[in-house]
C-alpha cells in the first residue's frame, strides 16, 4: 500500500533531519475513509515498518491493535483531523531550534523562504491553561481538543516546553513543513545573534507570504527524501523508488 511505505518513509525522513529523534509521530489520514487515519505504535521513528503502523478511528481508538501498544499522544492525530477536514497529515515533534521559541515571548518569524508559512502565525499551546499539573504529554482526548483549539486554522502551533505540532493536506506538505520550520528557527537565532539585542530583521512582509505559502508544497524535495529513507531501509537503489521523470 502506497500511503503506508510514504507513511514509513515520513518517519524516517524527519528522524534523518534531526526534527524527531526517539520520540515524536507522524501520521496521515486514509485515503479511503477520512474518519480513519494511520500512524506508528510505541516505537522509535527510525524502527517503524509497515508491521507498526496501526488504523484508529477519529476518537483515537485502535481498529485491531493485534497487541500493539499506541503511543499515549495519539489524541494529538485525532482531535485534529476532526476539526481540520482538509488537512491529510500531522506531525509532532520535539524539534530543539523550536522548543526554546516555545517558552519565551520571542515569536517565530517567517525569515526563510523555505518555511514562509511561519508568516501566517504559529500560537503557542500551553497545557496550562487547559489542565494544570500534568506532565505536559498530550494524552487524553480532552488535552488533543484543547490542542488542535489552539492551532485552529494555522499551519503548525508550538507546545510550551514541549515542541509542535505540524499539519499539510499532504505528507509532503507537513514533512516539508516540518523539517524548515526547524531550519527558520536555527535561522531566526543566528540572525539575531549577528544582529545584535533590539536589532529588528528583515522578516517577509503579509503580502510576500501570501505570495510564497499557495505554491510551498515541497513536490521537489519529497520524492528525493523518500527514496533516500526507503533505498536505507530495504538496501536497494534509490532509483528504484524514484517516480518517472517528469512527474505527472
Amino acid at each position: 500500500m502506497d500511503l503506508i511505505e510514504d507513511l514509513i518513509a515520513a518517519y524516517r525522513i524527519l528522524a534523518a533531519h534531526d526534527v524527531i529523534d526517539a520520540y515524536g509521530h507522524v501520521s496521515v489520514r486514509s485515503e479511503i475513509n477520512p474518519n480513519r487515519y494511520y500512524l506508528a505504535g510505541h516505537i522509535a521513528p527510525e524502527l517503524v515498518e509497515e508491521k507498526h503502523i496501526i488504523e484508529y478511528d477519529l476518537d483515537s481508538n485502535a481498529l485491531d491493535a493485534k497487541g500493539r501498544e499506541s503511543v499515549r499522544e495519539r489524541f494529538i492525530h485525532g482531535e485534529i483531523y476532526k476539526t481540520r477536514p482538509e488537512v491529510n497529515a500531522v506531525v509532532h515533534n520535539h524539534s530543539p531550534a523550536v522548543v526554546p521559541f516555545s517558552i519565551t515571548k520571542v515569536p517565530l518569524r517567517a525569515i526563510y523562504h523555505m518555511a514562509a508559512f511561519v508568516g501566517e502565525g504559529l500560537p503557542n499551546f500551553e497545557i496550562r491553561d487547559a489542565q494544570k499539573g500534568t506532565d505536559l504529554l498530550v494524552k487524553t482526548p480532552y488535552l488533543g481538543a484543547a490542542l488542535a483549539k489552539t492551532l485552529g486554522v494555522k499551519p503548525a502551533a508550538l507546545m510550551r516546553g514541549h515542541g509542535a505540532v505540524v499539519v499539510g493536506e499532504t505528507l509532503a506538505r507537513a514533512v516539508g513543513r516540518s523539517i524548515y520550520l526547524e531550519q527558520s528557527a536555527r535561522m531566526q537565532f543566528q540572525a539575531q545573534l549577528i544582529a545584535g539585542p533590539g536589532v529588528e530583521l528583515a522578516c517577509f512582509d503579509d503580502s510576500e507570504v501570501q505570495a510564497s505559502v499557495p505554491a510551498q508544497n515541497y513536490n521537489r524535495a519529497w520524492p528525493m527524501w523518500r527514496a533516500q529513507a526507503l533505498a536505507k531501509l530495504r538496501g536497494k537503489p534509490m532509483t528504484d523508488f524514484l517516480p518517472e521523470w517528469p512527474v505527472k
